[in-house]
């Protein structure tokens, strides 16, 4: 226990001054007693009353005022209290790779219908930003409490080649900076073999990073849930990407989507974007098969080769960050794994003042000395 204004500890020598000041009475009253030559019978003829009942009254006052003087320096208790989140930013993977049908009636459609409801079941006061990536990344929505803006802007998000799921990570974190002073902006990246992903490359093996010493200690309250059904082509390294995160103290939950199965490629015509008719031809009947997206999010020619989730990188991020990882090969899963992320409580330790319950307490002591005394010292 801690106390704001330590010098105002001074009012406590009140109660022991007061004490001293009772049993000096107390012995003077004892010096000029009248003697009497029988004793036993005055005793006899006097009230039986209990030898700690006279003196009850005087030590409620005391200790009441005893605690009126520690609530003067108002003292705080250093306790551990579950915290909301106040943002949630919600990083989804808009690749061409999410047009596959395996997850009816595409990953695209179902991760949507998804975040929808998943953002229509949060409290009011939640703040929900929102960052599509791709090829490269975008903060489409800033954190905000306005649901409606969310569920429109979820609508019109549109597929793209490539995915940059490092991009996705630092574009979330910049997010989360513009409302939380206690994060830090990302800033340049250091290009490099280490940090970007290399043309013709292959990644190297995720592995944890582990962050700066005290980085993760006590981390902030926002997230970052990240839901992809592939793996990082472009950008910064999602490893690279997560250690920027976890020196900001920013976690980051990845959701890998979508099942192994090889299955056909079909988005509508909104979903493709642009490149509805430029890269894939015609539409045919609202919809458009994804036949020719050469590296774009996770799959080639023909619409049925396409990456699977990168599990291993995946989980480095979580394990970096501070996160879980969480698999969902159908929008049922995915559904349980969105509405079961918030629910989780962080722990925050937090100077909590009591002075209004040392004060209310010092209050009841004094009024029940005073009710006794007045209750066993009648004036008349």
């Amino acid at each position: 226990m801690s106390f704001a204004w330590p010098y105002a500890l001074l009012a406590v020598l009140v109660a022991p001054a007061l004490l001293a000041a009772y049993l000096w009475s107390l012995r003077r009253r004892r010096r000029y007693a009248v003697r009497h030559p029988d004793l036993a019978m005055v005793r006899a003829a006097l009230p039986v009353r209990s030898r700690w009942r006279p003196h009850l009254p005087i030590a409620l006052l005391v200790l009441g005022i005893g605690l009126l003087g520690l609530a003067v320096g108002r003292p705080q208790a250093s306790v551990e209290v579950p915290i909301q989140r106040s943002a949630i930013i919600l990083a989804l993977d808009v690749s061409r790779s999410m047009c596959a049908t395996d997850v009816t009636p595409n990953r695209l459609s179902a991760a949507r219908a998804a975040v929808q409801e998943f953002i229509k079941t949060q409290p009011g006061d939640t703040r929900i930003g929102l960052v599509a990536f791709s090829g490269s990344a975008v903060l489409v929505v800033p954190p905000t409490t306005d649901s409606p803006s969310l569920l429109t802007s979820l609508d019109a998000l549109s597929t793209g080649r490539g995915t940059a799921i490092g991009s996705a990570i630092l574009t979330s974190v910049d997010a989360i900076a513009a409302i939380n002073t206690q994060v830090q902006p990302v800033g340049e990246v250091p290009l490099g073999p280490d940090t970007m992903a290399q043309p013709g490359v292959p990644a190297p093996v995720p592995s944890v990073i582990d962050p700066p010493p005290g980085a993760t200690a006590g981390y902030v309250s926002d997230i970052v849930v990240l839901l992809t059904d592939g793996a990082n082509t472009r950008g910064v390294l999602p490893v690279a990407a997560a250690k920027i995160a976890a020196e900001r103290r920013v976690r980051v939950y990845p959701i890998g989507f979508g099942t192994t199965n090889p299955t056909q490629m079909v988005c509508s015509a909104q979903d493709l974007g642009g490149d509805a008719f430029g890269e894939f031809g015609p539409r045919t009947g609202g919809q458009v098969p994804g036949g020719a997206a050469g590296g774009g999010g996770g799959f080639g020619g023909g619409g049925r080769n396409f990456l699977v989730v990168d599990e291993p990188t995946l989980k480095a991020v979580a394990a970096t960050t501070g996160g879980t990882y969480h698999r969902a090969s159908d929008a049922a899963q995915l559904g349980e794994v969105l509405q079961g992320i918030p629910r989780e409580v962080v722990l925050q330790r937090q100077d909590v003042e009591v002075t209004a319950y040392l004060a209310i307490l010092a209050a009841l002591l004094v009024a029940g000395a005073l009710v006794l005394s007045v209750r066993w010292n009648p004036l008349a």
